[in-house]
């Protein structure tokens, strides 16, 4: 698998602030509170937890979802989040931004353990869940495997791998990377505008060919670099850390997911499993292989000429 960009060859961008930091983070703590008190916390009830150990910000063994978007991360964190002992969030704000920093090496490791720690913390506290293992997913986390590893030697990574043909078409009929979104004003979790402009992840060298190609290129792109970052740095874990799902074999055969899901996050047979299959069971194969009907000939060149040899490298070659 090619390796992705390190500290030397990574585009700069500017450093987030300390103020920005705060910002970022109150923001993303009152949005995290918000949706949960919308939505409700993920799952049925959650352990029992001593009153004292709620207000206990350390982070545990935490689990990290990761993948491309629209890999299927959303729908498996939410699985993952139905374990009773799990304190799941989506996205949080603050570190979603502070990837970049990690990656392109403009914060130090302390400064970025720091502030990730604390924030896993803040996060926990808000939600009543101090005590319970925190998970999350952000496909940022794709590129900054080996920094999470090392600031939390007890995490779980689970990788969810998608055909990128149909990662692509998901993604491409959203606004983030849409030439007419430039205009829009909008922005994302982590603050990037919308629009063809160059992300942290995208080749030095190749920034104004990114701007140029067409927004289902550029999706295409997306799947590539956040796949190939993720099978590098996730290759650096010891073998018992890391559970890889293919998207395609979840979906058909959730059942054997949430057993092989439940053995590695420690579940045994019963209740956490059981909550895992409940949730799992709620996926659609119609999902598989919609790239089909979706794409012209001209336009599976495209997605082709962009990621065709991992798509190969994958087994994903029919």
């Amino acid at each position: 698998m090619t390796a992705t960009g390190n500290r030397r060859s990574a585009p700069r961008h500017v450093e987030l602030t300390w103020s920005q930091v705060a910002r970022l983070g109150l923001v993303g703590l009152a949005s995290d509170v918000r949706d949960r008190r919308r939505d409700g916390p993920v799952g049925g009830p959650r352990v029992a937890v001593p009153l004292r150990r709620r207000l206990d910000p350390r982070v545990r063994a935490p689990i990290f979802v990761i993948g491309a978007p629209r890999s299927g991360t959303t729908f498996l964190g939410r699985c993952v989040g139905r374990l009773p002992e799990v304190s799941y969030h989506f996205e949080p704000r603050l570190t979603k931004a502070a990837a970049r920093c990690v990656y392109d090496g403009s914060w130090s490791a302390q400064r970025a353990a720091r502030v990730f720690r604390g924030f896993y913390g803040a996060l926990l506290i808000a939600g009543g869940d101090g005590g319970l293992r925190f998970a999350e997913k952000n496909p940022e986390n794709c590129f900054i495997v080996p920094f999470l590893f090392r600031t939390f030697p007890a995490a779980q990574f689970v990788h969810i791998v998608r055909d990128g043909r149909d990662a692509t078409v998901s993604h491409a009929q959203k606004p983030w990377l849409k030439a007419e979104s430039a205009a829009s004003g909008q922005r994302g979790r982590g603050g990037a505008a919308w629009g063809p402009q160059p992300r942290f992840w995208v080749e030095p060298d190749r920034h104004e060919e990114f701007r140029s190609v067409s927004d289902l290129e550029r999706s295409a792109w997306c799947w590539r670099r956040f796949t190939e970052a993720a099978f590098v740095g996730l290759s650096t874990l010891p073998a018992d850390r890391l559970l890889r799902v293919r998207y395609e074999s979840m979906v058909r055969d959730p059942r054997a997911t949430a057993v092989s899901l439940g053995e590695f996050l420690g579940q045994p047979a019963g209740a956490g499993q059981d909550a895992l299959r409940t949730a799992l069971d709620e996926a659609s194969p119609s999902s598989v292989g919609r790239w089909r009907p979706a794409l012209d000939e001209h336009e599976a060149e495209l997605v082709a000429r962009q990621c065709g040899s991992l798509l190969n490298e994958l087994g994903y070659d029919d």
